[in-house]
């Protein structure tokens, strides 16, 4: 720069001293080239030059890039430049009024800026445009073509709070509507510029809605998924971005309403026909036998057992739901085998099904469950023969979407499908073919129910629940004849030598009591533990506590010093004839209390191995609360620790062996006997029936049980 104005400077003095430079005279003969605009913002906003100004919600700071050709640079004109804004807008009287900047000079291609003074009117379409000017010569307007005028308007008020109502859920009533049916909430602002609404169900979804014309309402569909109060929050948005306040609009949606159509099916035997705790009575063909088995912990005294036979079914003159609109139908099945499709239920039309709970059973492929609606299917879960399970196929017409509930989790792949309205017969066991009825079901079914709502996910997990029976509770608080009892009056177990039952001692005080020479050891739980002397010391009951086979639960704390930590030591098992079906135990090698289950009662079978990282003596060293849940309905197998399990410590188990050896408490079958004798303590066995959930785990480990409600 400095040797360029120093060359200059040479240049004029040349010129002064009458000597002609080629360079000065190149330059005389050239013309000054005219700077340039671009880049052209309004901030918040950018340059709108269309048919739609932009609406900005504070006074804009206007931008412009000024640039000079390089060949002006070169013949040695000025290089700074200046920026002139314009806005311009008509008043109230159809006046036209303007206003002007300029800006200071700067180098070349720099970004020059003016801030809009506060008295620009608001609600009004303000254009404006720039040129640049060099110190010789001006551009054009940018608003000269090919250009033009920018423009905007300032929106200095907020939209006014936007008016909610809803037909199904009016403001404020008990009780409308209900859980699992749609409703419809139309969002209102008096403001003629609001573009967009955004919305929250507090504690449930949020999202936004634009309404069809600026100005205009905008209606958004929502099902509760509970009863009891409901707030809707809603701000209204307009075209420049300001928000309006909230309107809280709340509701109360009422309880969940009863199926259409329900048949329990636990009519007396010899029974004709099935009762409707709802809709219509269903006549039972030859192949029904009444007074069948229940699935345990279900809220079932009993079921319908359909042979499989062309007699084998129950069905209806009316359909058990109106299938054009949102439905749900399920029901309690026991397949008597997996080797052939058959149908749960299924809707008539003239010339098949409008849908089908059934079990595929493909000739090169594995048995699944299936929900069909029309033409689409959804398929998945893994029948077992003899082995319940809890079907609900769902049609949601505000979604168009299929789905299917195995055991209360969602399988396979929810599907779009159209509804498919029907007037026919209701079917359970059998669906009408081409040819007539056919895939009739061999086994068990309870408990068909047709719903004309959503049935919400908490609803379906409760229908496929089995509660789980408590089976027994030992707190190892006493011991008489050898023998400590169970808590409710059921088997005690026996003591082996090397068991004994700690009691807490009488409280005491080392530095006052001079019979109190040390601070008193207190059990693990309650007034008394298990001791085990790492040897021979176990109890045993004379019978298996829990069936292997289907689902079960099982809770105990133990606790294993650091120092005696040294070799792996089970804490339950319960043996087969020639393996453990089951076997918890601590591994030191691996920091970890495992669970390994065989998957056949056969000695060195294959090992499903779950495990929780622990210290031998709990986080606290007063032990850890250990628990086992196998549920067989979906095939899991889980390790808790202190009422909590990970990735690690769950795993698949397709299917799980029922065993007939007695429960053990500080041993394990090994193959010459029994080995891995505890050294430790142990106390709170429990044992249930069926599979805990997991917020119930975290229950176990004391001397109540677990609230199952």
């Amino acid at each position: 720069m400095r040797k360029r104005r120093a060359l200059l400077g040479s240049c004029l003095a040349a010129l002064v001293a009458g000597t002609v430079v080629p360079s000065t005279a190149y330059a005389a003969e050239q013309v000054n080239l005219p700077p340039a605009v671009q880049d052209l913002q309004a901030q918040p906003g950018g340059c709108a030059s269309g048919d739609e100004p932009e609406y900005v919600r504070s006074f804009p700071v206007l931008k412009a890039r000024l640039t000079d050709p390089v060949e002006d640079d070169r013949i040695g004109y000025p290089e700074q430049l200046t920026a002139e804004f314009e806005i311009w807008w008509s008043d109230p009287d159809g006046i036209e009024q303007r206003r002007s900047w300029t800006t200071s000079p700067t180098y070349v291609d720099r970004v020059h800026s003016i801030t809009l003074p506060s008295d620009i009117p608001s609600e009004t379409v303000i254009s404006w445009h720039v040129r640049a000017n060099d110190g010789v010569a001006y551009s054009p307007w940018s608003s000269e073509a090919p250009g033009a005028a920018c423009r905007f308007v300032y929106d200095g008020e907020s939209p006014a709070a936007p008016v909610v109502s809803s037909p199904e859920y009016p403001a404020e009533t008990y009780w409308a509507g209900g859980v699992g049916i749609y409703g419809s909430f139309t969002m209102d602002s008096p403001s003629t510029d609001v573009v967009e609404y955004r919305y929250t169900f507090l504690g449930g979804p949020s999202g936004t809605v634009r309404p069809a014309e600026t100005g205009g309402p905008a209606t958004i569909r929502y099902v509760p998924l509970s009863r009891g109060p409901k707030t809707l929050s809603v701000q209204a948005l307009d075209r420049a971005g300001r928000m309006s306040m909230p309107t809280n609009y709340t509701f109360h949606p009422n309880a969940a309403s009863a199926p259409v159509s329900r048949w329990k099916l636990d009519d007396e035997a010899g029974s004709a026909t099935a009762a409707a705790e709802a809709g219509e009575a269903a006549r039972a063909g030859r192949g029904v036998t009444f007074g069948g088995p229940a699935p345990s912990g279900a809220p079932l005294s009993s079921t319908a057992t359909l042979d499989g036979s062309r007699h084998a079914f129950l069905t209806t003159d009316s359909p058990a739901v109106d299938s054009g609109g949102t439905f749900a139908v399920g029901a309690w099945v026991r397949p008597a085998r997996d080797d052939r499709s058959m149908t749960v239920l299924s809707q008539d039309t003239a010339s098949g099904a409008a849908y089908a709970l059934a079990l595929e059973a493909p000739r090169n492929a594995s048995a699944s469950y299936s929900f069909t609606l029309g033409d689409k299917k959804i398929t998945g879960g893994t029948p077992e023969a003899g082995e319940w399970a809890y079907l609900l196929g769902l049609y949601d017409t505000e979604t168009g979407y299929a789905q299917l509930f195995v055991n209360g989790h969602e399988v396979g792949t929810k599907t779009e499908a159209a509804p498919v309205r029907a007037d026919g017969a209701f079917q359970i066991g059998r669906i009408l073919g081409p040819h007539g009825y056919r895939q009739r079901w061999h086994g068990e079914i309870g408990d068909v129910r047709a719903y004309d709502r959503l049935v919400v996910p908490s609803e379906v997990t409760e229908l496929a629940r089995r509660k789980p029976r408590l089976l027994g509770h030992w707190s190892f608080s006493t011991a008489d004849d050898g023998t400590t009892p169970e808590n409710g009056g059921g088997a005690s177990l026996r003591l082996a030598p090397g068991a004994s039952i700690y009691r807490a001692p009488d409280f005491c005080i080392p530095d006052v009591d001079p019979d109190c020479p040390t601070w008193p050891r207190y059990p693990l739980v309650g007034d008394g533990h298990l001791e085990l002397d790492g040897e021979s010391g176990h109890v045993a009951l004379d019978t298996p506590v829990v069936d292997t086979g289907d689902s079960f639960t099982l809770g105990v704390v133990a606790r294993i010093e650091q120092d005696d930590a040294t070799r792996p030591m089970t804490v339950l098992s319960q043996a087969g004839e020639h393996t453990d079906a089951f076997k918890l135990r601590y591994d030191p090698a691996q920091y970890a209390w495992q669970l390994i289950m065989p998957e056949r009662d056969e000695a060195g079978a294959p090992e499903t191995v779950v495990a929780q990282v622990e210290m031998p003596d709990g986080a606290n060293g007063d032990g850890t609360r250990l628990a086992v849940v196998y549920d067989d309905a979906t095939d899991t197998v889980k390790l808790f620790a202190d009422g909590y399990t990970n990735a690690d410590a769950t795993a698949h188990l397709r299917n799980g062996w029922t065993s007939s050896g007695p429960l053990q408490v500080g041993r394990a079958r090994t193959a010459d006997g029994f080995g891995e004798y505890l050294k430790g303590q142990v106390d709170e066995v429990q044992a249930y029936a069926g599979a805990l959930r997991d917020d119930d785990v975290i229950g176990l480990g004391w001397e109540t049980d677990p609230c199952l409600c």
